[in-house]
């Protein structure tokens, strides 16, 4: 039997994961004080609560060997077989720690680098567990998950350049300036990084910015997951979006599917961005 496990970057909260017949592995969260498992005892509805109340940025930590070593000596008692998908190596340690704990099981266990993050890690998961239903094997699975993994399109349109200045990602002059001109930052993943690749002036600008640079990347590849993410305590900016980039869906599907950031990719985008990820055509 093959299992697959997931760290919560992916954005899955533990019920999902088990509708999804996943195994999850939490990120920690540290708010002051205060230590939560992301996803697991601390929901995404939760994690922007207390972002929005609290004057400094949540910690969060990277999962290490021990924890993996855990959860892979579960996974594969049994004698099965075990396909993990992190985070961006380019993000975190948490592959490296992944690879060093998998090797203490005579290749029983694989371990997949998404090259992302948030909801393009998941659609990648979510492919997995297509794979998996469609009776590939390991050797099968993991073979398409690197070679898909690289036609990934994650695009996000921030509201506020606050969060990246609190993180040390951007000046505070250069935030400050930003909010006074209504500035709305495009950010993408590439080749496992975080990078601007655009701007534009208020939300209407931004979502025709995030339509253009969706068609850049040759559109949608429909076959496969595609999915939206949200962040904050509302999705109305989800619903604005949706209605503004009907075209690139009306045709193709009769839904969008579409899920609350998690605290991993929250922590640096702060609440009402929006974002889509979906395999390249």
């Amino acid at each position: 039997m093959i299992k697959i496990l997931v760290d919560s970057a992916s954005d899955l909260e533990l019920a999902e994961a088990e509708k999804l017949g996943v195994t999850l592995i939490p990120m920690q969260v540290r708010f002051g004080n205060e230590e939560f498992l992301d996803g697991i005892n601390l929901t995404h509805k939760e994690f922007f609560e207390k972002l929005i109340e609290s004057d400094e940025l949540p910690q969060t930590s990277q999962i290490n060997e021990f924890r993996f070593e855990e959860n892979f000596k579960k996974l594969t008692e049994n004698g099965d077989e075990v396909i993990a998908i992190t985070i961006s190596s380019k993000l975190s340690g948490t592959y490296s720690c992944a690879v060093k704990a998998a090797k203490k099981f005579g290749g029983k266990v694989r371990v997949v680098d998404s090259l992302n993050a948030s909801i393009g890690e998941r659609v990648l998961l979510q492919y997995a567990v297509r794979l998996l239903k469609d009776g590939l094997s390991v050797d099968e699975i993991v073979k398409e998950l690197e070679q898909s993994k690289h036609k990934i399109q994650v695009l996000a349109l921030l509201d506020t350049l606050t969060y990246l200045r609190k993180g040390g990602r951007i000046s505070a002059a250069a935030a400050v300036a930003g909010g006074i001109l209504s500035i709305k930052p495009v950010v993408s993943v590439i080749k496992g990084e975080v990078k601007l690749v655009g701007k534009a002036i208020g939300s209407k600008k931004g979502n025709n910015l995030l339509n253009q640079l969706v068609e850049k990347c040759g559109g949608i590849d429909f076959e496969k997951p595609y999915t939206l993410g949200y962040s904050g305590l509302s999705d109305d900016y989800l619903k604005k979006y949706l209605h503004d980039s009907e075209k690139l869906w009306k045709n193709s599907t009769d839904s969008v599917p579409s899920y609350l950031i998690g605290s991993t990719i929250g922590t640096h985008v702060g609440p009402n961005a929006i974002a889509v990820a979906f395999f390249a055509k």
